[in-house]
């Protein structure tokens, strides 16, 4: 079963308000960019990526909880972020029974999400080829001799 199956199957099993407000949530996240990847990690937990994890979703008893690995690193203009907030890396909207999903505001934090992502990485990369290759014993002597 593929991970966009495993998704699809939570929220079939989760037949109230939750199932309904994570459909919303991934409807959004899905519609930020094209090249967003389902998975499902930790054991039954929607996680969605794109260059980096951007966010891992949870239906909880009382709460919906999307969770943003860099969540504090973001712009947050719509102050989605309502938990967490006091965290040094994730930041995590708590969607509970009555809440309307903001499409067009979640949209906007999921792009902004990929652009850390993509950030971090060319960061990371630009590091690594900046970092010279370590001699060899063997590459010494052969430059010596």
């Amino acid at each position: 079963m593929t991970p966009s199956e495993k998704i699809d199957q939570l929220i079939a099993a989760t037949a109230d308000w939750r199932g309904r407000t994570l459909a919303a949530v991934r409807k959004a996240i899905l519609s930020a960019n094209k090249e967003i990847a389902e998975e499902w990690k930790w054991m039954g937990s929607p996680v969605w990526e794109c260059d980096g994890i951007i966010a891992v979703g949870n239906v909880h008893k009382d709460k919906v909880k999307l969770t943003f690995s860099h969540g504090a690193s973001l712009a947050d203009p719509d102050r989605l972020f309502n938990a967490g907030l006091e965290g040094k890396v994730w930041r995590a909207i708590d969607c509970v029974e009555g809440d309307k999903v903001d499409a067009a505001a979640l949209k906007k934090l999921v792009q902004a999400a990929i652009e850390f992502n993509r950030a971090k990485r060319a960061k990371k990369k630009a590091s690594a080829k900046k970092i010279p290759a370590k001699k060899t014993a063997a590459s010494a002597r052969t430059k010596a001799g």
